[in-house]
């Protein structure tokens, strides 16, 4: 008899088949994601982002409920549309879910550039270290910087420093900002203890 999955891993296991079985392309990011790459932070929540193509709410909340997972929100099809986000929940082990639907920009780059990790047996997208950085400091909160803080440290010179300078810079002039790679600057002056 195979050992039992953590709740984790079966979260993991029932959105990759769920997924696979529309044939649709994701990944995990946020503090899951993190936690791969050297950040210690208590979390059970899951975050991934779904290129849905043409695939509508409903169809896509039918697969989903059946793959075991329920919505969080009253009207989950407006809330999705409203904010491109389903808050789920996995019913067996009550880890609530949030999958962001993939748009134009850096996402269809983030999926193009995901990477494989193995837990417990299931394979799992899960976006790039350089990619998840990004994210962090993008999002700026200070938990984000933490994580960020955290795993430059870890990963030291196995990180692509260049690739986050690259997409932060794109970011700055797209959004009218200045402040991305200072934060990357002080983030990686901390994690090395300056």
């Amino acid at each position: 008899m195979p050992p039992e999955r953590s709740p984790l891993a079966e979260v993991f296991a029932a959105l990759d088949a769920t997924f696979r079985g529309l044939g649709l392309r994701w990944y995990l990011f946020g503090a899951q994601a993190a936690l791969l790459y050297g950040a210690a932070r208590l979390t059970a929540d899951v975050d991934v982002t779904l290129d849905a193509g043409d695939l509508g709410c409903v169809p896509l909340l039918r697969a989903l409920r059946d793959g075991g997972f329920a919505p969080r929100v009253a009207d989950a099809e407006a809330f999705a549309t409203r904010t491109r986000v389903l808050p789920l929940v996995h019913t067996a082990s009550a880890i609530p879910v949030d999958v962001v639907l993939a748009g134009p920009g850096l996402e269809p780059v983030f999926l193009a550039r995901a990477e494989i990790h193995e837990a417990e047996g299931i394979r799992i997208p899960v976006a790039r270290a350089e990619d998840i950085v990004t994210m962090k400091l993008l999002a700026g909160r200070p938990k984000d910087v933490d994580d960020t803080i955290a795993m430059l440290a870890a990963l030291g010179d196995g990180l692509d420093l260049r690739l986050v300078r690259e997409t932060l810079a794109m970011l700055e002039d797209a959004l009218a900002q200045s402040d991305l790679l200072p934060r990357l600057d002080d983030a990686l002056a901390r994690a090395r203890g300056g």
